[in-house]
């Protein structure tokens, strides 16, 4: 059965940081290109960044770099995202979301930030992360 479970949302003020994780179960996860995706009230789903298998490429949407950091432990099945300078408008709900290697240029859309081409396998459940001003 395969799960993939977030944690560390919550509540802080702008400025504040936030880590959150997503553990992984029931398939080969260093195989799978991983994203963190989020979604904010009346909004579109944003990707927010991806990370390849091996953890050595990474994509930040324009309006985190800087200030999230995603990173990925293979060994603990645990993928993580560290969020410095919070600001009101990164108040959302975050998923993790793998994605299975079909082809070199698949993984690129992941790893790349094109996430509207990419099918994801499986989804978390999210995590609300709301950043009071």
């Amino acid at each position: 059965q395969v799960q993939l479970v977030e944690s560390g949302g919550g509540s802080v003020q702008t400025g504040g940081s936030l880590r959150l994780s997503c553990a992984a179960s029931g398939y080969t996860y260093s195989t799978y290109c991983m994203g963190w995706i989020r979604q904010a009230p009346g909004k579109e789903r944003e990707g927010v960044a991806g990370i390849s298998t091996g953890g050595v490429y990474t994509y930040y949407a324009d309006s985190v770099k800087g200030r999230f950091t995603i990173s990925r432990d293979n060994a603990k099945n645990t993928l993580y995202l560290q969020m410095n300078s919070l600001k009101p408008e990164d108040t959302a709900t975050y998923y993790c979301a793998a994605v299975q290697y079909r082809s070199s240029a698949y993984a690129y859309d992941c790893y790349s930030g094109s996430f509207s081409r990419l099918d994801f396998d499986y989804w978390g459940q999210g995590t609300q992360v709301t950043v009071s001003s």
